[in-house]
């Protein structure tokens, strides 16, 4: 074969033999349209809101249901349970609720138990991030591995052991079993501060120690102002954890004067839940309306600071 002779590649039709007509492909110029091209980015766009406009709503949806519940009078309830709109409306329930059983002081327990924690949390939690990220000792990696792992432990497993520990301890039946355990390990919160200070420029810490600053100075006074974003983001997140705890609780406390919102809840619900649930979802706001406040107010800044450590995504 003469190796100056066209190559017929796939596609092409060999003209016939003395002819010469040129090689016609079969294959058609791909042509680019901006217009379809917007079209089809259009029509995702409007089946990707509408997925997640169903999901969002799918999700309110047992919200709003105990709301309007809860507005419902106990006649309403009996004669038509499926209403979803309650006439008349009224607030009856929840002023019921609130004085059958002491929510007030429900309230102040889960309260201070939340700040205290969060307090702890904060703090522990920022000296290991930095600790972590910053120090360099022998072995640090397969501790801090090993102590991530220990976030894969299901809580119901270490239930038994935890209970005998507060039972040496003194600390049945008293919040110091929910405090200063939530305040020591926390390996989600340790996680998130090592990624926020890696995320902060050595100089920093370099400039300091130029200027004669020792660790703990630098600490304090350049790693920890810059950690602000990460620390509000964090102090949700562990707020609404301590807030909703409930298995704990439930096996440490037995006064009725120490229960906590969520305890309080669902000795409430085993009272009242056969008779009168509108009284029960009255109650189910009480205990969720506040800490939902909290994470509407607070969500914006979650997703920016999990974003800004590297766990967004990016």
């Amino acid at each position: 074969m003469n190796a100056d002779a066209p190559r017929i590649t796939d596609g092409a039709r060999r003209p016939p033999t003395g002819s010469t007509t040129a090689i016609v492909t079969d294959r058609e110029p791909v042509r680019f349209s901006p217009a379809r091209d917007r079209a089809k980015r259009r029509a995702s766009a409007v089946v990707l809101h509408a997925l997640l406009i169903a999901g969002g709503v799918a999700m309110v949806f047992p919200f709003v249901w105990m709301l309007a519940t809860s507005l419902k009078t106990l006649p309403q309830l009996l004669q038509d349970p499926l209403a979803f709109w309650p006439d008349p409306l009224t607030l009856d329930n929840y002023a019921e609720a609130w004085n059958a059983v002491p929510f007030a002081q429900a309230y102040l327990n889960s309260g201070y138990i939340a700040v205290l924690v969060v307090i702890g949390t904060l703090i522990t939690s920022a000296m290991a991030g930095y600790a972590f990220a910053r120090i360099r000792f022998r072995g640090s990696k397969v501790l801090f591995i090993l102590f991530l792992a220990t976030q894969m432990i299901p809580k119901q497993v270490t239930l038994i052991p935890f209970y005998l520990l507060m039972t040496q301890l003194g600390w049945v039946d008293s919040h110091l079993a929910l405090i200063v355990p939530g305040m020591m390990a926390n390996p989600f919160a340790v996680f998130l501060m090592r990624q926020f200070v890696l995320s902060l420029p050595k100089e920093l810490e370099e400039a300091a120690i130029l200027d004669g600053a020792g660790r703990w100075r630098t600490f304090w006074s350049v790693i920890l102002p810059n950690l602000t974003s990460g620390l509000a983001a964090l102090a949700i997140i562990v707020a609404l954890d301590a807030w909703n705890a409930f298995l704990f609780p439930l096996v440490l406390l037995n006064t009725p004067d120490l229960f906590t919102v969520p305890l309080l809840l669902s000795a409430f619900q085993g009272q009242y839940g056969s008779i009168n649930y509108g009284l029960v979802m009255a109650a189910s706001a009480i205990s969720t309306i506040p800490m939902l406040i909290v994470f509407v107010i607070g969500q914006r800044r979650i997703l920016n600071s999990m974003a800004a450590s590297g766990l967004g995504g990016r």
